[in-house]
């Protein structure tokens, strides 16, 4: 996955190839620009103008007000979309083509002037303009109890001992499963990947006096998810990105390739990463990356909390596409802003935060203060006391860490930090 970031405008490919270089990877490209790599700005316009036209002046009007501005809206957006795919600059990724992330750019914007706009409603309105994307919607949800009864095999139950087990085996369980390892695809660490997944479960339960769909038996949370689910999402993952860090990027024209066969796999290939650059975070290294890995991390969890809450408030169906639709933009979203974010961290010539980061940081916080406007109640019960002392200890841990780590040791073991950080590089 490559491209023209906008934070590096003398040296635009000089990191990402210093990147490449430490890795040993072997990336080559003929060069060939074919008819789809080409901005069709021109086209695109007069499409869009012969489209308007028809619309005007040809189609027969319809006296329907709530018809006329659902169409005025539709055709708004569009024509911003359209605007952004052909005009904004590319982003740090050119596969399966730049103008498909440029894509997911403007649908994200759209994405945060829908949220703005649903802030700025009563939770009851917001319920109801739902109910224009599915007249299903907009109805009170009976929430799932994951909880209850442990017991793996009940032997009151003759018909069914495992009727426990098998109850958790629902749509959950894959959505764990894949999510986890299309998450480390775009996290390219263990050690990161193993903080967010056992944070979560701890979240569940923390929260779980909040939302009932939190209250999980325990061997549901460490053995089905954390264990089970997740843990093999981060190992396939891992291992799918020490496969695109090791292959050779051998890129040539389609038209180039003389045999049928090559011209499938190269079709096929256009949906894989141009190239790969690998994560190094070390977040340890410096109070710089180490402040930064735990706003990056606390962001990562209002993201996917959001996705729990959002639905408990709005009442929308854990199946709903609603949900599967948001789970899927967010990935894809998350994707460049993490490539961004890493290239801001690391880059010494970066000095500009990626575009679509900052409006990932802008869709968190603003679904945040719809969960919090709209449900004060359910977001702002206390912590029972219990829970409250364990993250009490910890928080007081991280910041004693932090000041020892970052400040003390420094100030009197200077030589032995410096040691380390010979070591490290």
């Amino acid at each position: 996955m490559s491209g023209t970031n906008a934070c590096q405008t003398k040296y635009p490919k000089e990191w990402e190839n210093s990147k490449i270089k430490s890795k040993n990877q072997t990336v080559s490209d003929d060069g060939t620009q074919s008819f789809f790599w080409r901005a069709h700005t021109f086209t695109v316009l007069i499409i869009m103008i012969v489209v308007l036209v028809y619309e005007c002046l040809v189609e027969q009007q319809v006296q329907d007000q709530s018809y006329n501005i659902k169409r005025g809206l539709i055709a708004c957006a569009s024509f911003f979309v359209l605007f952004g795919v052909t005009q904004t600059p590319d982003g740090p990724f050119i596969r399966p083509h730049p103008a498909f992330w440029r894509l997911i750019l403007c649908l994200s914007v759209l994405y945060e002037i829908a949220l703005i706009y649903i802030l700025f409603q009563s939770v009851d309105d917001a319920r109801q303009l739902l109910t224009h994307l599915d007249a299903n919607l907009g109805k009170p949800l009976p929430e799932k109890d994951y909880g209850g009864s442990c017991k793996i095999y009940d032997p009151d139950n003759l018909e069914s001992p495992f009727h426990n087990f098998w109850d958790k085996m629902d749509g959950f369980v894959p959505t764990h499963f894949f999510g986890w390892w299309l998450k480390t695809l775009i996290l390219r660490d263990y050690w990161l990947c193993n903080v967010m997944s056992i944070g979560f479960e701890l979240l569940e339960y923390s929260l779980q006096h909040q939302l009932p769909n939190f209250s999980e038996c325990w061997w549901d949370h460490w053995i089905l998810d954390f264990l089970v689910c997740n843990g093999l999402g981060i190992y396939l993952g891992m291992k799918t990105c020490e496969y695109f860090e090791m292959k050779p990027y051998n890129w040539r024209g389609l038209w180039n390739i003389p045999t049928f066969k090559g011209k499938i796999k190269r079709i096929v290939t256009q949906f894989s990463p141009y190239s790969w650059v690998s994560y190094e975070w070390r977040p340890t290294s410096s109070l710089k990356r180490w402040l930064f890995m735990i706003v990056l991390i606390v962001l990562f969890f209002m993201a996917e909390l959001a996705t729990f809450y959002l639905k408990f408030i709005l009442w929308i169906p854990p199946p709903h596409f609603l949900c599967l639709g948001r789970l899927i933009f967010m990935w894809l979203v998350g994707a460049v802003a993490m490539r961004e974010s890493f290239e801001y961290l690391d880059n010494t010539l970066c000095k500009k935060m990626g575009t679509q980061t900052w409006v990932c940081i802008a869709i968190i916080m603003t679904e945040l203060l719809i969960c919090l406007k709209f449900d004060w109640e359910t977001v702002t019960k206390p912590f029972p006391p219990e829970v409250a002392f364990w993250w009490y200890i910890f928080l007081s841990a991280l910041v004693t860490w932090t000041i020892g780590q970052f400040l003390i040791r420094p100030y009197f073991w200077p030589q032995e930090v410096g040691e380390v950080e010979k070591k490290k590089e």
